[in-house]
């Protein structure tokens, strides 16, 4: 028996039962705001989360102890059903950007400091943070030049609104949400609190949410003009995010994005 499950035992949390993710002592920090970002969203009482059973720290690492669900593919109802507690679970605010605590995006660190204006936040701790990544990881040159054009850009993307802080799921891809029962269940958040449109950006980059899902949610909180042109500036945050993690290969989709929202920025700004 491992030290890890000597404790839950201590506890009496038999390990069996529940759904257990394990990593080095330097997870700690990781999985306690993992844990913290479940209980967040739990408290709204829109959209099932696994429940924590426990967090901790052993000598030979961190682990989180999660609730065991049943899992399985979502149907055109579940599909439904997520459109309008997401929409709901968006309807959640709070007065600034951010989040009390810092947390990751994937293995990624995620700064959070809280920000009464989104486009310095999203800019300052959230593009910026990504192209500095990228270039101690050694992306330079035109990704780094238009890179920086793109920031000083950013604010004609926002010209005409300041989007509310709403709560965000923060990853929210397809392999991060499912069907339990007959009912959606999302898990392994990267909670702040921002642009809901940052959520729905994420669901189409990589695909997996059916009609039903946007019909839903359109149908509860319809997206705002521009939102199509503000994807793309969501979705490069998490393209760059996946060039810093596993390399290359995402090079050229992140470079396409930036070219695109430059030209859009052009044309907004008349050049």
């Amino acid at each position: 028996m491992s030290d890890i499950e000597a404790e839950l035992a201590a506890q009496n949390i038999p390990v069996a039962g529940a759904f257990l993710k394990t990593g080095s002592r330097s997870h700690a920090e990781m999985f306690a705001a993992e844990a913290e970002g479940l209980a967040e969203i739990a408290a709204t009482g829109t959209i099932r989360v696994p429940e924590v059973i426990a967090t901790g720290i052993t000598d030979s690492g961190a682990y989180i102890a999660l609730e065991r669900l049943s899992l399985s593919n979502p149907g055109k109802d579940v599909e439904r059903k997520m459109g309008e507690q997401l929409a709901a679970m968006h309807s959640v605010t709070q007065a600034t950007y951010g989040w009390h605590r810092n947390n990751t995006i994937g293995m990624t660190p995620q700064r959070n400091t809280e920000c009464e204006d989104w486009t310095v936040f999203f800019r300052e701790q959230r593009l910026q943070v990504q192209l500095q990544l990228a270039a101690s990881n050694g992306y330079h040159d035109k990704i780094q030049e238009d890179g920086s054009k793109l920031l000083e850009c950013l604010p004609v993307f926002f010209s005409e609104q300041q989007p509310a802080a709403s709560l965000l799921h923060g990853d929210l891809w397809s392999g991060n949400w499912a069907s339990s029962g007959n009912a959606p269940v999302i898990f392994d958040p990267a909670v702040y609190y921002g642009d809901r449109e940052t959520d729905i950006a994420m669901t189409r980059l990589f695909g997996g949410f059916g009609r039903a899902f946007y019909e839903a949610y359109e149908r509860m909180m319809p997206l705002p003009s521009g939102s199509e042109q503000r994807q793309d500036l969501y979705q490069l945050y998490h393209v760059l995010n996946h060039l810093n993690l596993f390399g290359p290969g995402y090079l050229g989709r992140a470079q396409a994005l930036i070219d695109k929202l430059l030209l859009e920025a052009a044309k907004r700004l008349g050049y």
